[in-house]
Protein backbone atom coordinates (compact mmCIF):
# COMPACT_ATOMS: atom_id res chain seq x y z
CA UNK A 1 0.00 0.00 0.00
CA UNK A 2 1.37 3.68 -0.59
CA UNK A 3 2.24 5.16 2.51
CA UNK A 4 -1.05 7.75 3.49
CA UNK A 5 1.12 9.98 5.45
CA UNK A 6 3.95 10.97 2.99
CA UNK A 7 3.41 14.09 1.39
CA UNK A 8 2.66 14.07 -2.14
CA UNK A 9 3.30 16.95 -4.92
CA UNK A 10 4.84 19.51 -2.50
CA UNK A 11 6.82 22.11 -5.11
CA UNK A 12 9.38 24.15 -2.96
CA UNK A 13 8.50 27.53 -1.49
CA UNK A 14 9.20 30.52 -2.70
CA UNK A 15 12.17 31.92 -0.89
CA UNK A 16 15.23 33.70 -2.81
CA UNK A 17 17.64 30.74 -2.20
CA UNK A 18 15.06 28.57 -3.44
CA UNK A 19 14.34 31.00 -6.65
CA UNK A 20 17.94 31.44 -7.27
CA UNK A 21 18.11 27.51 -7.14
CA UNK A 22 14.77 27.02 -9.70
CA UNK A 23 16.46 29.70 -12.12
CA UNK A 24 20.18 28.04 -12.69
CA UNK A 25 18.18 24.40 -12.92
CA UNK A 26 15.34 25.70 -15.25
CA UNK A 27 17.86 25.10 -18.90
CA UNK A 28 19.18 22.23 -17.39
CA UNK A 29 15.82 20.69 -16.63
CA UNK A 30 14.59 21.82 -19.51
CA UNK A 31 17.19 19.61 -21.91
CA UNK A 32 16.32 16.54 -19.61
CA UNK A 33 13.35 17.14 -20.10
CA UNK A 34 13.35 17.04 -23.97
CA UNK A 35 15.90 13.99 -23.48
CA UNK A 36 13.46 11.88 -21.38
CA UNK A 37 10.77 12.89 -24.38
CA UNK A 38 13.12 11.69 -26.86
CA UNK A 39 13.88 8.15 -24.97
CA UNK A 40 9.84 7.31 -24.63
CA UNK A 41 8.65 8.06 -27.93
CA UNK A 42 11.45 6.74 -30.25
CA UNK A 43 12.68 3.63 -27.96
CA UNK A 44 11.34 0.14 -26.88
CA UNK A 45 9.95 -0.29 -23.33
CA UNK A 46 12.78 -3.04 -22.54
CA UNK A 47 15.00 -0.08 -23.09
CA UNK A 48 13.46 3.53 -22.53
CA UNK A 49 12.44 2.23 -19.11
CA UNK A 50 15.53 1.64 -17.64
CA UNK A 51 17.15 4.83 -19.55
CA UNK A 52 14.04 6.88 -17.60
CA UNK A 53 14.41 5.50 -14.90
CA UNK A 54 18.51 5.82 -14.84
CA UNK A 55 17.56 9.76 -15.52
CA UNK A 56 15.97 10.39 -12.38
CA UNK A 57 12.21 9.00 -13.25
CA UNK A 58 10.91 7.15 -9.70
CA UNK A 59 8.23 4.62 -10.82
CA UNK A 60 6.85 2.40 -8.42
CA UNK A 61 4.18 -0.44 -9.26
CA UNK A 62 2.30 -2.29 -7.38
CA UNK A 63 0.30 -5.12 -8.09
CA UNK A 64 -2.22 -7.27 -6.67
CA UNK A 65 -0.16 -11.17 -6.43
CA UNK A 66 -3.39 -12.41 -8.61
CA UNK A 67 -2.64 -9.59 -11.54
CA UNK A 68 -1.06 -12.01 -13.74
CA UNK A 69 -3.41 -15.11 -13.04
CA UNK A 70 -6.82 -12.75 -13.30
CA UNK A 71 -5.27 -11.50 -16.85
CA UNK A 72 -4.67 -14.93 -18.31
CA UNK A 73 -8.57 -15.64 -17.97
CA UNK A 74 -9.67 -12.11 -18.95
CA UNK A 75 -12.03 -12.43 -21.95
CA UNK A 76 -10.44 -12.63 -25.49
CA UNK A 77 -13.15 -10.80 -27.04
CA UNK A 78 -12.81 -7.05 -25.07
CA UNK A 79 -9.30 -5.54 -23.49
CA UNK A 80 -9.19 -4.90 -20.34
CA UNK A 81 -10.47 -1.01 -19.19
CA UNK A 82 -8.19 0.70 -17.14
CA UNK A 83 -9.92 3.24 -15.00
CA UNK A 84 -7.23 5.65 -13.28
CA UNK A 85 -7.48 8.77 -11.22
CA UNK A 86 -6.42 11.68 -13.41
CA UNK A 87 -2.88 13.68 -11.94
CA UNK A 88 -0.63 14.53 -14.98
CA UNK A 89 -1.58 13.85 -18.82
CA UNK A 90 1.22 11.32 -18.24
CA UNK A 91 -0.77 8.91 -16.26
CA UNK A 92 -1.71 6.43 -19.69
CA UNK A 93 1.72 6.89 -20.96
CA UNK A 94 3.44 5.43 -17.43
CA UNK A 95 0.78 2.86 -17.04
CA UNK A 96 1.62 1.44 -20.02
CA UNK A 97 5.65 2.01 -19.59
CA UNK A 98 4.95 0.43 -15.65
CA UNK A 99 2.99 -2.80 -17.64
CA UNK A 100 5.28 -2.61 -20.37
CA UNK A 101 2.53 -2.99 -22.69
CA UNK A 102 1.13 -0.46 -25.52
CA UNK A 103 -2.51 0.58 -24.43
CA UNK A 104 -5.11 2.78 -25.90
CA UNK A 105 -6.19 5.68 -24.08
CA UNK A 106 -9.09 8.65 -24.49
CA UNK A 107 -8.52 12.19 -23.85
CA UNK A 108 -10.61 14.94 -23.52
CA UNK A 109 -8.40 18.32 -24.60
CA UNK A 110 -5.00 17.08 -25.46
CA UNK A 111 -2.94 19.39 -27.08
CA UNK A 112 -1.91 18.26 -30.70
CA UNK A 113 1.21 18.28 -30.17
CA UNK A 114 0.64 16.33 -27.41
CA UNK A 115 -1.14 13.63 -29.64
CA UNK A 116 1.49 13.81 -32.16
CA UNK A 117 4.68 13.48 -29.90
CA UNK A 118 2.47 10.65 -27.89
CA UNK A 119 4.36 6.61 -28.06
CA UNK A 120 0.40 5.41 -27.45
CA UNK A 121 -2.57 5.56 -29.26
CA UNK A 122 -4.51 8.57 -28.18
CA UNK A 123 -8.09 9.24 -29.22
CA UNK A 124 -10.21 12.53 -28.44
CA UNK A 125 -13.65 12.05 -26.96
CA UNK A 126 -16.31 14.06 -28.37
CA UNK A 127 -18.27 14.60 -24.68
CA UNK A 128 -21.49 13.10 -27.01
CA UNK A 129 -22.06 10.24 -25.04
CA UNK A 130 -23.60 7.67 -28.04
CA UNK A 131 -20.50 8.74 -29.74
CA UNK A 132 -18.50 8.13 -26.86
CA UNK A 133 -19.71 4.84 -26.05
CA UNK A 134 -19.57 3.82 -29.41
CA UNK A 135 -16.03 4.79 -30.06
CA UNK A 136 -14.01 3.23 -26.08
CA UNK A 137 -16.06 0.17 -27.13
CA UNK A 138 -14.51 0.02 -30.06
CA UNK A 139 -11.00 0.17 -28.77
CA UNK A 140 -11.69 -2.28 -26.12
CA UNK A 141 -12.24 -4.27 -29.22
CA UNK A 142 -9.34 -4.08 -30.08
CA UNK A 143 -7.11 -4.33 -27.19
CA UNK A 144 -6.65 -2.87 -23.34
CA UNK A 145 -7.84 1.22 -22.88
CA UNK A 146 -7.31 3.51 -20.74
CA UNK A 147 -9.69 6.12 -19.42
CA UNK A 148 -9.34 8.85 -16.86
CA UNK A 149 -13.22 9.62 -15.81
CA UNK A 150 -12.36 12.63 -13.73
CA UNK A 151 -12.30 14.24 -16.84
CA UNK A 152 -9.54 16.43 -15.65
CA UNK A 153 -6.32 16.64 -13.17
CA UNK A 154 -6.25 17.00 -10.21
CA UNK A 155 -2.86 17.53 -7.89
CA UNK A 156 -4.41 17.58 -4.36
CA UNK A 157 -4.93 14.54 -2.36
CA UNK A 158 -8.32 14.24 -3.84
CA UNK A 159 -10.87 12.90 -6.31
CA UNK A 160 -13.03 14.43 -8.46
CA UNK A 161 -16.48 12.87 -9.55
CA UNK A 162 -16.34 10.04 -11.92
CA UNK A 163 -18.06 10.03 -15.03
CA UNK A 164 -20.08 6.86 -15.11
CA UNK A 165 -20.20 6.19 -19.08
CA UNK A 166 -17.16 3.66 -18.89
CA UNK A 167 -19.76 1.18 -16.41
CA UNK A 168 -21.29 0.47 -19.47
CA UNK A 169 -18.57 -0.95 -21.43
CA UNK A 170 -17.36 -4.00 -20.33
CA UNK A 171 -17.36 -6.36 -17.20
CA UNK A 172 -13.16 -6.36 -16.81
CA UNK A 173 -13.14 -2.60 -15.06
CA UNK A 174 -9.62 -2.35 -13.60
CA UNK A 175 -9.25 0.76 -11.04
CA UNK A 176 -5.67 2.07 -11.29
CA UNK A 177 -4.42 4.37 -8.54
CA UNK A 178 -2.36 7.05 -9.77
CA UNK A 179 0.12 9.19 -7.01
CA UNK A 180 2.62 11.47 -8.03
CA UNK A 181 5.26 13.68 -6.46
CA UNK A 182 7.42 16.45 -7.87
CA UNK A 183 10.31 18.29 -6.02
CA UNK A 184 9.58 21.99 -8.07
CA UNK A 185 7.17 22.21 -10.56
CA UNK A 186 3.65 21.12 -10.93
CA UNK A 187 2.79 19.12 -13.94
CA UNK A 188 -0.40 20.39 -14.24
CA UNK A 189 -2.51 24.19 -14.85
CA UNK A 190 -5.77 25.10 -14.71
CA UNK A 191 -5.70 28.20 -17.21
CA UNK A 192 -1.84 27.76 -18.90
CA UNK A 193 -0.63 25.77 -22.05
CA UNK A 194 -1.94 22.10 -21.61
CA UNK A 195 1.05 20.89 -23.59
CA UNK A 196 3.57 22.28 -21.47
CA UNK A 197 2.48 20.22 -18.52
CA UNK A 198 4.13 17.02 -19.25
CA UNK A 199 7.24 19.15 -20.13
CA UNK A 200 7.16 20.73 -16.65
CA UNK A 201 6.41 17.52 -14.93
CA UNK A 202 9.84 16.10 -16.60
CA UNK A 203 11.69 19.20 -15.69
CA UNK A 204 11.98 17.82 -12.52
CA UNK A 205 15.09 16.59 -11.02
CA UNK A 206 13.39 13.43 -9.86
CA UNK A 207 9.79 13.45 -11.19
CA UNK A 208 7.98 10.21 -8.82
CA UNK A 209 5.19 8.22 -10.25
CA UNK A 210 3.64 5.36 -8.34
CA UNK A 211 0.52 3.54 -9.95
CA UNK A 212 -1.39 0.86 -7.81
CA UNK A 213 -3.59 -1.75 -9.63
CA UNK A 214 -6.38 -2.48 -7.44
CA UNK A 215 -9.22 -5.53 -8.01
CA UNK A 216 -10.98 -5.77 -10.85
CA UNK A 217 -14.92 -4.59 -10.54
CA UNK A 218 -17.68 -5.70 -12.78
CA UNK A 219 -19.65 -3.23 -15.02
CA UNK A 220 -23.09 -2.53 -14.47
CA UNK A 221 -24.54 -6.09 -17.18
CA UNK A 222 -22.76 -8.20 -14.55
CA UNK A 223 -24.05 -6.37 -11.32
CA UNK A 224 -26.20 -9.21 -9.49
CA UNK A 225 -27.54 -6.87 -6.91
CA UNK A 226 -28.66 -4.45 -9.71
CA UNK A 227 -26.55 -1.62 -9.35
CA UNK A 228 -26.77 1.71 -11.43
CA UNK A 229 -23.90 3.25 -13.26
CA UNK A 230 -23.81 5.82 -10.42
CA UNK A 231 -22.97 3.04 -8.06
CA UNK A 232 -20.17 1.44 -10.13
CA UNK A 233 -18.61 4.95 -10.46
CA UNK A 234 -18.84 5.45 -6.89
CA UNK A 235 -17.78 2.38 -6.23
CA UNK A 236 -14.84 2.42 -7.78
CA UNK A 237 -14.08 6.25 -6.99
CA UNK A 238 -14.27 4.93 -3.28
CA UNK A 239 -11.72 1.97 -4.35
CA UNK A 240 -9.42 4.45 -5.28
CA UNK A 241 -9.69 6.53 -2.54
CA UNK A 242 -8.91 3.61 -0.05
CA UNK A 243 -5.59 2.81 -1.77
CA UNK A 244 -4.68 5.92 -2.44
CA UNK A 245 -5.73 7.86 0.74
CA UNK A 246 -7.53 10.63 -1.18
CA UNK A 247 -10.80 11.96 -0.34
CA UNK A 248 -13.50 11.45 -2.61
CA UNK A 249 -15.35 14.31 -3.51
CA UNK A 250 -18.79 15.11 -5.75
CA UNK A 251 -16.65 18.04 -7.36
CA UNK A 252 -16.75 17.73 -10.86
CA UNK A 253 -14.25 19.02 -13.67
CA UNK A 254 -16.41 21.65 -14.30
CA UNK A 255 -16.59 22.74 -10.87
CA UNK A 256 -12.58 22.55 -10.60
CA UNK A 257 -12.13 24.98 -13.38
CA UNK A 258 -15.02 27.47 -12.05
CA UNK A 259 -12.83 27.52 -8.90
CA UNK A 260 -9.80 27.58 -9.90
CA UNK A 261 -9.76 29.69 -13.48
CA UNK A 262 -12.77 31.30 -13.55
CA UNK A 263 -14.51 29.07 -16.35
CA UNK A 264 -15.98 25.74 -17.54
CA UNK A 265 -12.88 24.40 -18.40
CA UNK A 266 -12.94 24.73 -22.48
CA UNK A 267 -9.86 24.89 -23.34
CA UNK A 268 -9.55 27.48 -26.54
CA UNK A 269 -7.85 26.06 -29.91
CA UNK A 270 -5.37 28.33 -29.14
CA UNK A 271 -3.90 27.27 -25.99
CA UNK A 272 -4.15 23.89 -27.27
CA UNK A 273 -1.33 24.21 -29.71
Amino acid sequence: MLDHHKPRNNTFRPTPLAMLVMFVWFPLGSIIAIIRIIVAISLPYSISTPLLVYSGIKLRVIKPDHHLESDSKQSKTKGSLYVCNHRTLLDPLILSFGLSKPLAAVTYSLSRLSEILSPIRTVRLTRNRENDRDMMDELLNQGDLVVCPEGTTCREPYLLRLSPLFTELTDNIVPVGMDTSVSMFHGTTASGLKFLDPIFFLMNPTPSYTFQILDQICGVSSNDDKSSRFDVANKVQSELGKALGFECTMLTRKDKYMILAGNEGVVSAAKKQ
